[in-house]
């Protein structure tokens, strides 16, 4: 089952008196790239946190978000006097020093840098702390794994459909390069002939023969075909095989674009070069969805 890059959860949780939420963002990444915010008091928490996500997020930018408050009425926040009163010092200072009227809200001095802080847990209170926002986080990551499993599956239909096309599609390229040397060959002798029906000259028939042969070589695409669906097959069989093949799908959809390359640049028939128009259209249509993959 493939999974996708893209998710979002989130969970909250009561657990005695204390009101938590987590929440988790997922997006597209070449790697594992998490962005953590906690509150100050939790922060000692960051690592552990950081590892529980990767146990579960294999490939993406992952940000992840914890809020919590007491519902009981406790205090989770201390006031540091000194760094208020410090700040009162250097008003009454600049007050003193300019004239300048100096009228002091204590609401307002709460705002400032460094007067309100985070309780830090004590020990007992710390691992009270981290088994709750581990439970709450835990419950998040479910939920983001359903998530990205969900669109995974829409993604992998996606992909099939588009393989399938392809498919269908190789099959009129492969049915009509077995005719295009042939009507070559009929092309060339009759305009041939109607050069030299004026001279009443004979036509050179080892030498259209070589002519017939040196164009069936250039535009042979038989290997190309055969490497293209033996591509679509690898490909179909990773989209089946579990996690974490994004990359390597990737890696698949860039080989089939280069045999479509192939393929477009040798055929010398305006319809398989149509065919091939669309084939690189579904192929592009898959690279682009691949990125999505995780």
């Amino acid at each position: 089952m493939l999974n996708s890059m893209t998710g979002f959860a989130r969970v909250c949780r009561e657990i005695d008196g204390v009101s938590y939420a987590v929440e988790i963002k997922t997006v597209n990444n070449r790697y594992f790239k998490p962005t953590l915010r906690l509150p100050e008091a939790a922060s000692f928490l960051e690592q552990e946190i950081e590892k529980l996500l990767r146990q579960s997020i294999y490939r993406g930018s992952a940000n992840y978000l914890l809020r919590y408050k007491s519902t009981s009425g406790d205090l989770m926040y201390d006031v540091d006097s000194s760094a208020m009163k410090s700040y009162i010092d250097k008003l009454n200072n600049i007050h003193s020093g300019t004239g300048i009227p100096c009228n002091i809200n204590l609401a307002d001095l709460l705002l400032l840098p460094g007067v309100v802080k985070s309780q830090e847990p004590e020990s007992d209170k710390a691992e009270y702390l981290r088994k709750a926002v581990f439970e709450v986080t835990s419950l998040a990551l479910e939920q983001l794994k359903k998530m990205r499993a969900l669109e995974g599956q829409s993604l992998a239909d996606d992909l099939k459909q588009q393989c399938n096309r392809i498919t269908s599609l190789l099959e009129n390229v492969k049915s009509r390069s077995k005719v295009v040397v042939v009507e070559y060959q009929t092309r060339l002798a009759a305009r041939v002939k109607e050069l030299l029906s004026a001279g009443r000259l004979e036509l050179d028939k080892d030498t259209l023969a070589r002519e017939v042969a040196l164009f069936a070589d250039r535009s042979d695409i038989s290997e190309e075909t055969i490497r293209l669906s033996s591509h679509l097959e690898q490909f179909l069989a990773n989209c089946q095989t579990g996690d974490y093949v994004g990359r390597k799908l990737d890696f698949i959809a860039q080989e089939m674009l280069r045999e479509a390359n192939t393929i477009a640049s040798k055929a010398s028939d305006a319809k398989i070069c149509l065919d091939v128009v669309e084939i690189k259209s579904c192929i592009e249509r898959i690279k682009e969805q691949v990125q999505n993959i995780e």
